[in-house]
Order: C-alpha cells, then structure tokens, then sequence
C-alpha cells in the first residue's frame, strides 16, 4: 500500500512505500522563494528551489515524478521565462499542478497554457495552499491510475 497525501493506495509488489511528494519552487528572488518554499513545507510537500526555468527543467528531468506542484515566477534570469518553462512543463508533464506568478505581467499572460493556474503578486498564503491541496489530490488520483498517469 502506498501513502500519499493521506491516501492510501495499492502498489504491485504489495510491499508497503511512503512516497514524498514535491513543489518545486522557480523563482529568482531569494526571499519569494524562501518564503514560498515555507508555505509549502508547511502543506507537507518537500520543496526544491531552483532560480531559473532551465535549472528547472534539468530537475524536472531528473526527478519529475516526485513533482506535484510547480510554483514559477513570470520574470526569471536566463533565457526562458515562466510562460516558456510552464509551456514546457504542460507538454512533457501533464499531470503537474503548474502555479504561475507575477506582479506585473503585461502581454505575456496571454501565452499561458490552459490549465496552469495563475497568481497576481502580491499572492495571499491561502491561494498558494489551495494549490498545494490541489496538487496533492491530483497527485493521488495520478497514482491511483498507476504508471500511465504519471
């Protein structure tokens, strides 16, 4: 049987397994992202910080499985930006609950994929956990279907 988020699922083997599940947190401001990292923590989610979309990308790769949630801030250092890197994150990770950020938008917003659920900075704590609770719950159902929806 398998944990996740309080649920508990059947595994193959039939050995018991808690799985860990993570918000990976995109954001270049130091303090945002601490403070984001917290909140989620908090949520029972293990965040993995990271300051730019292609840094992400490389621990998407690594370990995207584990993700349930990515939180990405609109305006990021490098050459991609939120809108690139949720586009990316839509495409190869369907599954992912994908939170994107900004104070100050302006026209890219309307290159945001469907699905991904965007937040006006200044955010209220409570949004960001509705997502966390969000993710989490995907996250069950995901496992519930097995490989295949994950």
């Amino acid at each position: 049987m398998e944990q996740i988020s309080g649920h508990t699922l059947s595994r193959p083997s039939g050995q018991a397994q808690t799985v860990k599940l993570t918000a990976l947190i995109v954001e270049d401001d130091a303090v945002q992202r601490l403070h984001t990292a917290t909140l989620l923590q908090e949520r029972g989610l293990e965040p993995v910080e990271c300051e730019s979309a292609e840094a992400a990308l490389a621990t998407m790769l690594l370990h995207g499985r584990e993700v349930c949630l990515v939180y990405a801030d609109m305006h990021l250092s490098g050459l991609m930006d939120g809108i690139d890197l949720t586009r990316e994150l839509t495409m190869r990770w369907p599954h992912l609950t994908v939170v994107l950020s900004s104070g100050n938008p302006g026209t890219r917003l309307v290159h945001m994929p469907p699905g991904v659920i965007f937040m006006p900075k200044p955010w209220k704590s409570i949004d960001l956990l509705a997502a966390a609770d969000q993710a989490k719950s995907a996250a069950a159902v995901a496992a519930r279907s097995g490989p295949a929806g994950r």
